[in-house]
Formats: structure tokens, sequence, C-alpha cells
């Protein structure tokens, strides 16, 4: 029986509830005067439930699919303005005791190069990161309770925030690691991350169990319940995401708007960002053998009703997506995207990808600077700032900001500031040039005349040599 405030993982992501769902959106996807409702409705920035939202997917009226597109875009800047929060990926070991058939690290592969980094390779990775300018990093780490223990993942965590070099520093640490206990949620929350964040791969159970048959990750409910665990663990911040490509992509979306209405109803507070990752190709991975790929206009389709549907959430694309795809879909909600990603054990320090080493191909290979400077000259504001975890606005204390969009006195000066930092520190001339001419431009963009002012004796503090200013 469906009900969004159980605890009990096939009750909150109800197999049935999904499967009538999908049924009356198909009976009403030519429902045009039901469609104009929902996106007047969606206007009012309040976002859709899980039915709704699934009448719109199916929905082939091109007028009302253009529509839905600009009204993504319009929620997107009402939201988080034109800024780009700018991360990286940092993988700590590829040793994994699961048999997920569509990754590479399963636990059968005898051809992947296993590694686990140790301490002062971790140092050596986070130094190459600070020294192309990332400030945000996302860890990973195969599950495996022999190699990759939550001490081994707490200290690293440790020694990365505790290098310095140069002007270079992390500030925030998201986690993506496996399904674990409230203790260990507990600890996390004490060594200082940011967002935990793990990837549901698919909602529907029988594929799920299918999919995994081998290994701790297989429970089903354990790893779909994880969220309500760590929020027990006391992490405000959680992030959601399924592997499209898996599962036919209309269930994995309605399933997912039930697990942020799940955690909304529970938690009072929604996931801090929703991941679209698609398979891809990996060492012994073939993505064509999962007969559920979706195409670019699908894919650019979902991204934009995830933006109309879940409007407060940070929306994050990773370089499993070219250049274009992401160029596409960032107007239609994207918030947050990783540049110049390695996806092997220990790719930043060695200068690149060590031969069967991936998690998934990279798509976009351009260097930060470069995605940078192509953020730039497209309008947006590449943004480096992880001032709300350290000011304390997580979990409730952040969505009320963002829900009333009061964020934009935060966010839009942060974002500058920021951006200031790294282009005196690791900018190119032609990204330094243009990046002071948009940062001119964007401070007559900043709402508040005292934060503006502010901000801008804090820009010239920065330029004398001044860094880690944040409102």
């Amino acid at each position: 029986m469906y009900n969004p405030k159980s605890l009990k993982a096939e009750e909150f992501i109800d197999h049935q509830e999904i499967l009538d769902t999908l049924k009356y959106a198909d009976e009403n996807k030519d429902n045009l005067e039901l469609i104009d409702s929902l996106l007047d409705k969606a206007e009012q920035l309040k976002g859709l439930t899980h039915r709704e939202a699934s009448v719109l997917l199916a929905c082939e009226d091109e007028e009302r699919i253009r529509r839905m597109y600009d009204l993504a875009e319009q929620i997107k800047k009402d939201f988080y303005g034109n800024r780009i929060v700018m991360f990286a990926p940092l993988y700590l070991s590829n040793y994994c005791v699961n048999g997920c058939v569509y990754c590479p690290y399963h636990l059968k592969n005898k051809h992947i190069c296993r590694k686990k980094l140790t301490q002062e390779e971790i140092r050596r990775e986070v130094i190459a990161l600070q020294d192309m300018g990332h400030k945000r990093l996302a860890i990973e780490a195969g599950e495996d309770p022999v190699n990759n223990p939550i001490e081994y993942i707490l200290e690293s965590i440790k020694t990365i925030y505790s290098i310095k070099h140069k002007n270079g520093a992390i500030r925030r640490v998201n986690v993506n690691i496996a399904a674990t206990t409230v203790e260990n949620y507990r600890k996390l929350k004490e060594a200082g991350i940011g967002t935990y964040i793990l990837f549901q791969e698919t909602y529907h159970k029988e594929s799920y169990e299918k999919l995994h048959p081998t290994g701790p990750k297989h429970n089903y409910a354990y790893h779909t319940e994880a969220m309500d665990r760590a929020m027990e663990g006391g992490i405000d911040d959680v992030g959601l995401g399924v592997l499209f490509g898996l599962e036919l992509y209309r269930y994995e979306f309605a399933g997912l708007l039930m697990h942020a209405e799940h955690l909304e109803a529970v938690h009072g507070v929604g996931p801090h960002t929703i991941s679209v990752p698609r398979i891809k190709k990996a060492d012994d991975i073939d993505p064509s053998v999962f007969d559920n790929g979706i195409s670019d206009e699908i894919f650019a389709k979902l991204c934009a009703l995830i933006r109309i549907c879940v409007p407060y959430t940070g929306m994050i694309i990773s370089t499993r997506e070219s250049e274009e795809v992401r160029a596409k879909v960032i107007r239609l909600g994207v918030s947050q995207i990783s540049g110049a990603s390695r996806t092997s054990v220990g790719g930043y320090a060695d200068g690149g990808e060590e031969e069967n080493s991936e998690q998934f191909d990279v798509s976009d290979h351009r260097t930060l600077d470069e995605v940078v400077n192509w953020l730039l000259r497209s309008g947006y504001i590449p943004s480096f700032c992880t001032a709300c975890y350290r000011a304390g606005r997580t979990g409730d204390r952040f969505m009320a900001l963002c829900k009333s969009r009061q964020i934009h006195n935060c966010c839009q000066p942060n974002a500058l500031l920021t951006l200031k930092e790294y282009l005196i520190d690791y900018a190119s001339d032609d990204t330094k040039e243009i990046g002071e001419r948009v940062i001119k431009e964007e401070l007559n963009n900043i709402p508040n005349e005292k934060v503006r002012a502010k901000c801008i004796e804090l820009l010239d503090l920065i330029e004398q040599g001044n860094r880690d200013f944040k409102f």
C-alpha cells in the first residue's frame, strides 16, 4: 500500500502506485486542458506530484514541451540564477564485493586494475585538484568492508580537509559511498561532510535484484532506505539519483519523485541534489546490453521536468555527458557540473586515466579552465562556493532560504568571490579577462545594496591577496 510517510521502501516506493501512475499518464497524455492546468500549477513554483509529473512526461505535444522547457529555464533562474557550481569526483578505491552487472567494479571483473589510494596518494590527488582550482569534491569508493571500511573513508576525509597547498583548499567534501548504518552516518556527519549522495540505480525492485545479484547491495530495502538512516544519523543534506538506461525511464522518473516526496513527508526536507547519470561504456560493460537507453531528447525532457517538479533541488550532471548534451541541459535546470573529471583511482596526480581502471568512460574531456571559460562565454557564473555548508545553512535552513528565493543574497556574492579567487590563482589570461568582465556586470544583479557594497569591498581584498570570504 502506497504511503509516502512510511519508512518501508516498498511502501514509499510502491510498485502498484507507479503502475497506476503510468496508466493514468497514458490515459491523459493528450488531455491538453489537464496538461495546461498542470503547467499553470508548476508556474507557482511549488512543484508537482509524481503523478502530475508523469502526465507531462508522457505528453508529446510540441507546443506544451516547449512550454515545459521555457518554464524549467525560468524556475532555474528564479531559484539558482545563472550560477553553476563546480566540483570534481575523487575515486579513493575500486575494490568492491558487489556483483552489479552494469559497473566494472563488480567482484567477478578480473580485467580491471584494482587500486586503493594511500593517504599520501590522496594528498597528491588533492594537490593536483587544488592546482586546477577545485574547492569541492565528491569522494567515491566501491563497497568492500575489508579494503574500504568506514575508518578508511573517515581518515581520507580528514586528510583531504587538512591539505593547504599554495592558495588551494578543499572546502567541502561530499560523499558517495554504499548504504551503511546510522552509526556510520553519524561518523560521516562528525567528519564534516557536505552532502551524502547515493544513487538508487533503479527503483524497480525486481530489476534491482537482478542487476545486483550478489553482495550487500542486493538488499533493495536496505539500499532504498539509506537516506532515512542518513538523516537519522544527523546528515542534513542528501542527494538522490537513478542510472537512466537500466529500467524504463518513465518508471524511474516516477520512483525518483516519490522518493523526493517521501523525504519531504518524513523529514520536512527533500533531496539537496538530484543527479541524472546515464549508463555509459566502461571496461567490461557494454551499455547496449541494457535495452532501456534514452535519447538525448528524452534526457533533456527528464532534466526539465525534474527542475519543474522539484524546483528547490540542486541538479547535477557529470562528464558522462558530452559537451553538446551538457550545453543543452544546463539551461533546463542543471545547477552543478563536474569539470576535468577522472574516474580512475589516482587519475589526477598521474595526469591521465590508468588503463582499465575507470568506472565509466568520460565524454567531456575539457580542462577545468576550458569548462570555466565556456560557462562564462555562455552567460553563466562558474561558482566554487561552499559557504552554505560552512555557515550552517544546510537541511531545512537551506531549503527555507531556497524556497523563499532569498538565497540569491548569499549565493550571488559568494559565487563572484570564489570566481575571483579562481581567476587570480588558476585561470588562463583569456578566462581571466572574460571573468573579470562578468564579475563587473553581475555585481548589478545582487539584489541587496548593502550586500553588493560589501561584495565589492571583499573583491578588492581578494585582489590584494586575501582569500576565503563568504556571506
